[in-house]
């Protein structure tokens, strides 16, 4: 068989070359045909639209918004709206293709899409903000819908602009729809647990994967990069299992204290101070770099992509990452963490819950009735253990990393789904 050779990978990786790479892989231990390859390569649709927005000053300005749809094979888009100066088409891309491996990793039954918008909203005010999203999601009125393609929050969105989301959108449609988008407030039909979800599904992961591995909760030390949403909530949750973070980390730099820090105090001192540890007492400050390699037995990259790489993963001390941003760990970083024995729990499993509590909430929406917390909290558990379960017995069974493994069994799933459906 065949198989089209990866793009070159820079030092600084393209994010759609950097998932490919792993694409690649899976798909060659597989054995899938070259048919397969490419139907599950193609992103099912890509659309580019001008936004044009009346900006506070009275000009009009252009935005180009993005929505890329991967696959709808498993069921409907889903991926979340990003608003950055720095997304592009490569970008949205591989965001959507992980968001299709990474629902069929947990069973959920939504294919991957992502959509973006290149603007630094910390620049815009609200008023900008809410012309901008109402532009986007008209623009993309007959691609959105609950049971075609469900946006979210993302990058630079929340649930604030989820709301306006949903309302441009029921407007267009004549009638209030709150499954067209997850992540809205709980008063238009959010779902509890929602905003923690995903730092959730990252506790979960280090659990599971710290007892797989022997570390004891008590004794570990831990290392997140990262304290926004992801990180905070993750630092928070495993500090209140018993776990011991000694660094933590945000734009102001690193913060670390080989005894523990207080994340309760952490948390309140950011929320007090702007947003952001700047002067925080609780830990000695130290270059924002050397986190990521401290002698700590977890590390939880919880920021951006791409920040282990060929270049400092030799020097990472952990015995065992879990990600929480979506591609922290570069293609070629990932032989040289497996050839020190580091385990790495990928992101398409370790942040997925997520998504896991986005699918709860349609369902919810769907129904018209809402679920406790302590239910959302049970199954987004149950269904981040089961799934972490079975990347490892995958990874045992090929003698692949986990990371390899998830892909094995998001590529299969998508490729025996699409055997049944059938082609043209």
């Amino acid at each position: 068989m065949q198989y089209l050779e990866p793009a070159p990978i820079k030092d600084r990786e393209n994010p759609l070359e950097s998932m490919m790479s792993r694409f690649d892989e899976a798909v060659r231990i597989l054995g899938l045909s070259d048919e397969m390859y490419h139907i599950l390569k193609v992103p099912a649709r890509q659309v580019i639209v001008g936004l044009p927005v009346t900006m506070d000053s009275g000009k009009v300005k252009v935005f180009e918004g993005y929505r890329v749809i991967h696959s709808t094979i498993l069921g409907p888009g889903k991926g979340g709206v990003r608003f950055d100066p720095d997304v592009t088409l490569d970008e949205v891309n591989a965001l959507a293709a992980w968001m299709t491996w990474k629902c069929a990793v947990v069973d959920i039954p939504f294919g991957g899409a992502k959509g973006g918008v290149a603007c630094n909203p910390r620049e815009m005010s609200a008023g900008e903000m809410e012309r901008l999203i109402r532009a986007y999601t008209k623009g993309m009125q007959d691609i959105f819908g609950p049971d075609k393609d469900i946006p979210a929050p993302d990058m630079g969105t929340g649930p604030r602009e989820m709301a306006w989301l949903m309302d441009e959108y029921s407007k267009a449609k004549g009638m209030t729809t709150h499954g067209v988008v997850t992540g809205k407030p709980l008063v238009l039909g959010g779902s509890k647990g929602r905003v923690e979800a995903t730092g959730r599904g990252v506790m979960i992961s280090t659990l599971v994967s710290m007892a797989k591995l022997g570390l004891h909760i008590e004794k570990a030390k831990i290392a997140v990069q990262g304290f926004g949403n992801v990180g905070s909530w993750a630092a928070k949750l495993l500090e209140e299992k018993g776990c011991n973070i000694v660094a933590i980390s945000d734009i102001s730099g690193a913060y670390y204290n080989d005894k523990g820090i207080s994340i309760a105090d952490a948390i309140t001192y950011r929320d007090e101070n702007g947003g952001t540890l700047e002067n925080f007492k609780g830990a000695e400050k130290i270059d924002a770099d050397s986190l990521l390699t401290l002698p700590v037995d977890v590390l939880i990259p919880a920021a951006k992509e791409d920040v282990i790489t060929m270049h400092n993963a030799d020097k990472i001390q952990a015995k065992l990452i879990v990600e929480g941003a979506n591609g922290p760990t570069s293609a070629k970083a990932d032989v040289i963490l497996k050839d020190k024995g580091i385990i790495a729990v990928p992101d398409i499993l370790a942040n997925a819950g997520g998504v896991t509590v986005s699918y709860f909430e349609w369902v919810q929406n769907r129904m018209g009735y809402k679920w406790a917390l302590d239910r959302i909290n049970r199954r987004c558990e149950r269904a981040i253990t089961n799934a972490f379960n079975q990347v490892y017995d995958t990874s045992l069974k090929y003698d692949a990393s986990l990371r390899t493994a998830a892909y094995i069994i998001a590529i299969d799933k998508v490729a025996t789904t699409y055997k049944y459906r059938g082609g043209y």
